[in-house]
């Protein structure tokens, strides 16, 4: 007989994400998920929202029409569930682009979209890709000891956007230094950096659109899907979403990976002699350790039952991708990173209708960069002990300041 829905709205507890969380996610992941898949947390800012942690689960919810994500609506839940809170609270100034919009809007604006992102337009831009790998790491090749981070990890992918954008080089240190400011959680330098961002692609789609060139901003402006086209404030978000989903989410890959390869010799001998090995290790990496934790809020339309649990009508809910990918009932030992097992069904890029629509060229980029490293520098190793990295929260979760690397041979 199938089991009775539970409602538990009022009677389920609620756990805080506070410090020991964001210390230590997987451990309370692991405790969770031996309670059941869904459950209520409550986030640093107050608001209350149902976590899903379960894989099954997660990938039902992430395809689940019940489970909104348009900004107007999370925008009016929240003032409804939060009238004290300020006017510059983060629920309350939402982008209205392609990851915070419902069909048919989303619908819409993802045929546009995805002109830009064809199977060939993504394959054009590998030999740019290499070029750029390889410039960079020829300027690594003229020290001893870098931080790969700050000289390979952080410009590569902000190079990337810039070009895909068609923005002029000259432009592109500028770029990086929004890249950076945008990722802070609050504070006038975040705030500031989206306003100068926003007024430079004002200039830069008013120029693409006198005179477009072969880059992907000017393939956006120019799409036209069933007679429509992106108008002025679409195409603005659009490039905000890419520099912050391209550039952010690649650069934790880039990370992790490379701090994975640099803490397992075998790992990179294996890839080093069988690079057709390294889109499958990306994959594991993204499962391993992704970029991302939580999935952008949704909220309930309607009562929505996800597992077990009913959950009512304008609840906001969250999937914890990086639960679900942990999940023992996804994988075997998933606390152990494994480039020979099959992760291609993680849920590092979401799932559903949101699947992010730059994942093709995400794979390849982080496919092309570690194959490079480790082909140009076979003797490259951390430059201290682990214990001496330097972390520090973004977002609540731990990321490297820096990773410090020597190229040479050991002597």
């Amino acid at each position: 007989m199938a089991k009775a829905p539970m409602d538990i709205a009022t009677s389920t507890p609620i756990e805080t994400l506070d410090d020991d969380f964001y210390a230590d996610p997987h451990a309370h992941y692991h405790r969770w998920r031996e309670r059941g898949p869904v459950l209520r947390v409550q986030a640093p800012t107050g608001v209350v929202a149902w976590l899903v942690v379960g894989y099954a689960e997660a990938r039902a919810a992430l395809r689940d029409s019940r489970l909104r994500k348009s900004a107007d609506g999370i925008e009016e839940l929240f003032r409804r569930k939060h009238p004290e809170a300020p006017a510059n609270a983060p629920l309350a100034n939402l982008d209205h682009n392609l990851s915070n919009s419902d069909s048919p809007q989303h619908v819409r604006l993802r045929k546009l979209v995805n002109k830009a992102f064809t199977t060939r337009v993504i394959a054009e831009l590998r030999p740019h890709i290499e070029e750029t790998t390889n410039s960079l790491l020829d300027e690594m090749a003229e020290h001893d000891e870098v931080d790969l981070l700050a000289t390979f990890v952080l410009p590569l992918p902000v190079r990337m956007i810039c070009d895909m954008l068609g923005v002029p080089r000259d432009d592109v240190p500028g770029f990086q230094r929004w890249a950076g400011e945008l990722f802070q959680i609050v504070g006038d330098e975040r705030a500031e950096a989206f306003r100068e961002l926003r007024s430079y692609l004002r200039g830069l789609v008013a120029r693409k659109r006198a005179d477009p060139g072969v880059d992907l901003l000017s393939k956006l402006i120019h799409a036209r899907a069933d007679g429509e086209s992106l108008t002025e404030a679409e195409l603005l978000d659009m490039a905000v979403l890419l520099l912050v989903s391209g550039h952010g989410t690649t650069v934790d890959l880039l990370t992790t990976g490379s701090l994975a390869l640099l803490r397992d010799d075998s790992l990179s001998q294996t890839l080093r002699a069988n690079p057709s090995a390294l889109p499958s290790a990306v994959d594991e990496f993204l499962r391993f350790e992704g970029p991302i934790h939580f999935s952008t809020i949704r909220y309930t339309a309607e009562p929505a039952r996800i597992g077990d649990v009913q959950i009512p009508a304008g609840e906001f809910v969250y999937v914890a991708v990086a639960a679900a990918n942990h999940d023992p009932a996804y994988v075997t030992e998933p606390d152990r990173l494994d480039i020979g097992r099959d992760a291609s069904q993680h849920l590092g890029f979401g799932h559903g209708a949101h699947f992010c629509v730059g994942a093709p060229l995400a794979r390849m980029e982080a496919t092309v960069a570690f194959s490079a490293l480790l082909q140009r520098f076979p003797d490259l190793r951390l430059a201290g002990q682990y214990s001496d990295l330097v972390w520090h929260n973004k977002f609540g979760f731990p990321t490297l300041t820096g990773l410090p690397v020597r190229l040479d041979p050991a002597v």
